[in-house]
């Protein structure tokens, strides 16, 4: 018998995924474990988001949706890209996909040719190198440093540029730093894209969760050279509900299209009509706000304990996440993520496929009381 395809024989499992089932193993056995791996909202999904989707369900809107997404939905996307991201877009070029992954797969898929290169700038979301390789894609890293505060340096960008080049994916604020670039990198990234003729894949899901200062979408800069990935996920605390977008040129978004067609077909009906509510009902900005106050006091907490222990941990300006440096436990940041869960009990994910070496990544999106137990743990562990 055959074995296996190369392409899949060569894909990493994710890193997050691995650790969190280890430390939900851990719980079932009835180990009391504290995590903190999980890129999740933990409130619940707004309850008129969710009335919404009862809605739907009583109206019959169970059938099958077009591809890029029910009407009313691109519409509306269209006109948050235009009011909170300055993208002047039209429905046609927007699409829904199911969640912010399939939203980047269908882009990867549409874009890249075998040996085509897509600049990432590391540390980064572990999936982002994965999908680039399935599609055939070469990734080049460009490290951060946290001396920094995990900035890239638009020089070093320039740097590795090729004539194989086909993207860049800028993931601002970022996952798995919290870091956010400021306006004057995404200017600089977007110009080079503009003169060295490739897109500029900009995923802004966490757009929302920015403590300080403000949101710049590169797309304002150069339009017709970026795609940019949101989704419902983070904001609206609808990770479940798998309902990500972009928009970008005509022709980019209407290829991606095609590939969801023969993937997915669409985001399920319901979620859509859910997202419909959430971007249009002004109950949801409210929420968001609540959200991110919320967050902004789990930060200043983990951060604060986190330095005072040992652990070096910049300050993020956005997102859910911090980045600590473990290497007084162990500079091996697989190892010393183990040592966290086995005798402090407090699970965390380890750098490597972040490409952040001797570093873990800590999620907040966690009660606070989760948090004061962790540090109170990572205190005991010496």
């Amino acid at each position: 018998m055959k074995g296996l395809s190369e392409r899949v024989t060569r894909l990493k499992p994710s890193a997050t995924v691995a650790v969190n089932a280890k430390a939900l193993e851990l719980r079932r056995r009835g180990v009391d474990v504290i995590a903190m791996t999980a890129g999740e909202p933990d409130f619940d999904t707004p309850e008129h988001i969710k009335e919404a989707a009862r809605r739907a369900l009583a109206e019959g809107k169970t059938k099958y949706t077009p591809p890029a997404g029910i009407p009313e939905l691109r519409e509306a996307l269209a006109e948050k890209f235009r009011r909170e991201n300055g993208l002047e877009v039209s429905p046609e070029e927007t699409m829904v996909t199911v969640g912010g992954k399939a939203a980047l797969y269908n882009i990867f898929q549409a874009l890249i040719d075998p040996g085509d290169e897509v600049i990432l700038i590391a540390p980064y979301w572990v999936t982002y190198p994965a999908q680039i390789e399935l599609a055939g894609g070469v990734p080049v890293v460009v490290p951060t440093a946290p001396e920094a505060g995990f900035i890239p340096d638009p020089d070093a960008v320039r740097a590795k540029v090729t004539p194989r080049t086909k993207a860049l994916v800028v993931n601002s604020p970022n996952n798995p730093t919290g870091a956010v670039y400021p306006r004057e990198v995404l200017e600089a990234l977007a110009r080079l894209a503009m003169e060295r003729g490739f897109y500029l894949i900009s995923d802004e899901i966490y757009e929302h969760l920015i403590y300080e200062g403000t949101h710049f979408s590169p797309g304002q800069l150069a339009p017709e050279h970026t795609i940019t990935v949101n989704g419902a996920a983070k904001a609206f605390a609808m990770t479940g509900w798998r309902v990500g977008y972009a928009a970008g040129p005509k022709a980019v978004i209407q290829a991606a299209i095609k590939v969801q067609g023969q993937i997915t077909t669409h985001a399920t009906s319901i979620a859509q009509w859910a997202t419909l509510e959430a971007l249009t009902n002004p109950a949801t900005q409210a929420f968001i706000q609540r959200a991110r106050e919320t967050f902004r006091a789990r930060r200043e907490l983990i951060v604060e304990g986190l330095n005072r222990l040992g652990f070096p941990t910049p300050k993020p300006q956005g997102a859910f996440y911090v980045m600590a440096d473990v290497s007084r436990i162990d500079l091996d940041e697989v190892k010393a993520a183990e040592r966290l869960l086995e005798a402090a009990r407090v699970a965390v994910v380890p750098g490597t496929d972040f490409a952040a070496p001797r570093h873990v990544r800590f999620s907040y999106a966690t009660s606070t009381e989760n948090i004061q137990a962790a540090l109170e743990r990572l205190e005991a562990l010496g």
